[in-house]
């Protein structure tokens, strides 16, 4: 058995338990996720992420291991652009607290499966077709400048094509019954609001795959490694939508360094026949990007308060 079967192997049985464990142990009663629980469960996802980062350096050398993380770091911090997101559908919705977590827990699920998807699509588009990586370049520096002359985000449901088809085909209840997606009424089977609030999470994160697939995809175009950094940080995104709930409106510049690391990585797509950049250097370039964002917004955080 080579060593990346290997890891392939440990990866599928880990995710499958922890998740398990998530919803079907701690999670299993319907409660508001407190902010210690929160992080608790963020550093549980992260540390797992480290670990996992270990292993691929013992098996597969420090290389492949610094592809891994520094996938993983421009996959979670797009994550964490998307909170906002997350938390404006929320509170249009008038989703209760106690209930967010179970919506959150299938709407990530389900972006587990339609990752794979995009990443075997962009992957063989990328395999068959080389110019397409001139494609996503150019589509990575069009969203970075996008992104930097967004000023507010703004979320409109209502506009939701998949919504509105979905209002129409779907029976539905007037208001929610509990955490549960499905009730039985009338003799027939209805979906309550809170599923209608689950299927905008998850046409909402086919937008955020369009713009993060091809982010990792600059950085290596190992399947292994674009896989696992990818679901490795979506998978911790319902922890850390809880543990940043609070302070994630005060993050001002964090939508301009996202934009910065989008821009470095359409640059770094479209000279990569000219300069292959070396891992440890791109790993760096985010890094001090990222950091450059989130002390900016400290300072102006503090200078407001």
């Amino acid at each position: 058995m080579s060593g990346e079967v290997a890891l392939w192997i440990a990866f599928g049985v880990l995710v499958p338990v922890v998740l398990f464990l998530d919803l079907g142990v701690f999670h299993r009663r319907a409660h508001a996720v407190k902010l210690k629980e929160a992080l608790v469960w963020s550093a549980v996802w992260i540390a797992l992420a480290i670990l996992f980062g270990l292993a691929i350096y013992l098996v597969l050398g420090h290389g492949q291991a610094i592809l891994f993380f520094t996938g993983y770091l421009v996959e979670e911090s797009l994550s964490v652009d998307n909170l906002f997101v997350f938390l404006l559908i929320f509170t249009y919705f008038s989703v209760s607290p106690a209930h967010q977590h179970r919506v959150l827990f299938w709407g990530i699920l389900g972006a587990v499966i339609m990752r794979a998807i995009f990443i075997i699509c962009g992957l063989t588009l990328l395999e068959n077709f080389h110019w397409v990586i001139y494609i996503f370049g150019a589509f990575l520096i069009y969203t970075a400048v996008m992104m930097s002359l967004k000023k507010e985000r703004e979320i409109h449901p209502e506009a939701n094509p998949v919504l509105r088809l979905f209002r129409r085909l779907v029976p539905m209840t007037k208001k929610c019954h509990g955490d549960r997606f499905f009730v039985r009424g009338g003799g027939r089977r209805l979906a309550t609001p809170l599923l209608m609030v689950l299927v905008v999470i998850e046409t909402t994160d086919v937008v955020f795959a369009v713009d993060s697939i091809p982010a990792v995809l600059a950085i290596t175009t190992d399947r292994f490694l674009v896989y696992t950094s990818n679901i490795f940080a979506i998978l911790g995104l319902r922890a850390l939508y809880f543990a940043l709930a609070g302070v994630i409106q005060r993050l001002y510049y964090l939508n301009y360094g996202l934009a910065a690391v989008l821009l470095f990585l359409g640059l770094k797509m479209l000279f990569s026949v000219v300069y292959e950049m070396p891992a440890a250097l791109s790993l760096g370039v985010v890094l001090v990007i990222l950091a450059i964002s989130v002390l900016a917004s400290v300072v102006r955080a503090r200078r407001k308060a």
